[in-house]
């Protein structure tokens, strides 16, 4: 959520700040509903002003006036009316300020959509063949690995089911990239519900934007979530985090559920978009000074994993009209996927700066007396699949329909190929 205080003191600033990211959110009805609160707060207080003074001199005097009695419920009416109105217009101004994006960082890359991003590198180099490479649905004919029509049976379009060494390399990935990160990158493992509040959502900013992109149960009111950031965030939502005791970096596997429904019509073949994933999140709570360092330290922990494994790969900063709603900066790591042609992304990195941290009320102390502050939150996939399967799949098969297993999972899958099934 942004400061409402920023918005008051530099409209314009925050008005071209948001035009960059494409929003012709109009500050107007914002500013209108502060001024009336604040107009109102003002009125509550010399009337309370006026009711301490008089209640002084009433004390002071042997007479109890009337008038002055009579004057004094008015005004305790008058001042309880005013508690609503400011009570009512907070309200709607936490609603109004729900509705907008992060402010980008000063020199994010001005662009409204992906072809305004900029490659700031890339990583080893696409494999030769002396074949045509076969996209991961080709490759599945032989392997076996990923039952499409039972998914599709069991719960409907763009679901699938995963078999044999095929949920074997599901879990070794998700294993090893776990313990990538906590034993080396020095993330504290969590495993959290897959299921959240509503204000657990808002915290994260997930909603009220994306709303009709979450799947929901209305009866409890509870959502599944899209991502691991979603409770990560609330780790420490409301709380006053001590000092010293940042930074604070998490690592945390869930399956995510998506509705896609921006997508519909692309991708719908193979295991690129579907509603349910795994993904593995990294999340960092840090102080404000040290958050772009940490967004750096994050993208390379994802890149670690990506050359461990041998894919190429690129990092794009993303333009201002392309990142995500709550990021103030974001990187994307993509991987080059040979039988589809294509890049895929696999990881994204963000600073959201105190835009989800406001929303939840995370605050920390610098000092034991010191006045709390907002802390920066930062997020990355640690990878998301099943991309990452995708890419595995299509780099490494090899003329006969096999697939290498990378070096680093073989001591987690227990094999060191995918084979045809008919071998």
């Amino acid at each position: 959520m942004l400061d409402i205080e920023l918005i008051r003191r530099r409209p314009d600033q925050v008005r071209a700040a948001l035009a960059s990211r494409g929003e012709e959110s109009a500050l107007e009805p914002i500013l209108a509903l502060d001024a009336r609160r604040r107009d109102a707060i003002h009125q509550g207080d010399e009337l309370r002003a006026r009711r301490n003074q008089v209640s002084q001199e009433i004390g002071r005097s042997r007479e109890r006036s009337p008038e002055l009695i009579a004057e004094m419920r008015q005004v305790g009416d008058r001042i309880k009316a005013l508690e609503d109105e400011v009570k009512g217009v907070e309200e709607e101004l936490s609603k109004a300020l729900l509705t907008l994006p992060n402010l980008p960082r000063a020199d994010v890359p001005i662009g409204l959509d992906a072809s305004a991003n900029i490659v700031r590198r890339t990583w080893g180099q696409p494999r030769a063949y002396d074949f045509q490479p076969k996209a991961h649905w080709d490759l599945n004919d032989a392997l076996g690995i990923i039952d499409f029509q039972r998914g599709a049976r069991m719960s409907g379009a763009r679901f699938v089911v995963l078999r044999g060494q095929g949920a074997r390399l599901q879990r070794a990935l998700i294993t090893w990239m776990l313990d990538v990160h906590t034993q080396e990158h020095g993330y504290i493992e969590i495993y959290p519900p897959a299921l959240v509040k509503s204000e657990t959502l808002v915290g994260s900013s997930n909603l009220p934007k994306f709303a009709d992109n979450l799947y929901h149960d209305a009866e409890d009111d509870l959502w599944l979530v899209p991502t691991a950031e979603v409770n990560l965030t609330a780790m420490h939502a409301g709380e006053i985090l001590e000092p010293g005791s940042l930074p604070i970096k998490y690592a945390a596997y869930t399956p995510c559920f998506r509705k896609e429904k921006t997508a519909a019509g692309r991708d719908t073949r193979g295991i690129k978009r579907v509603h349910q994933f795994d993904k593995v999140e990294m999340y960092a709570f840090v102080e404000p000074e040290r958050s772009d360092e940490e967004l750096q330290k994050i993208v390379a922990d994802a890149e670690d994993l990506l050359q461990r494994l041998g894919l190429h790969y690129r990092v794009l900063q993303l333009c201002t009209g392309d990142m995500g709603f709550p990021s103030a900066r974001s990187y994307d790591l993509e991987v080059w996927s040979p039988g589809c042609q294509e890049w895929l992304e696999v990881s994204s990195c963000s600073n959201c700066t105190d835009f989800q941290a406001r929303r939840a009320g995370i605050r920390f102390r610098r000092e034991a007396r010191s006045r709390p502050e907002l802390v920066h939150t930062l997020n990355g996939s640690g990878l998301a699949l099943p991309r990452i399967m995708i890419a595995i799949l299509e780099t490494f098969q090899q003329s006969g329909g096999s697939v290498v297993i990378p070096d680093c999972l073989r001591p987690y899958t227990g094999f060191e190929a995918i084979k045809p099934v008919e071998q």
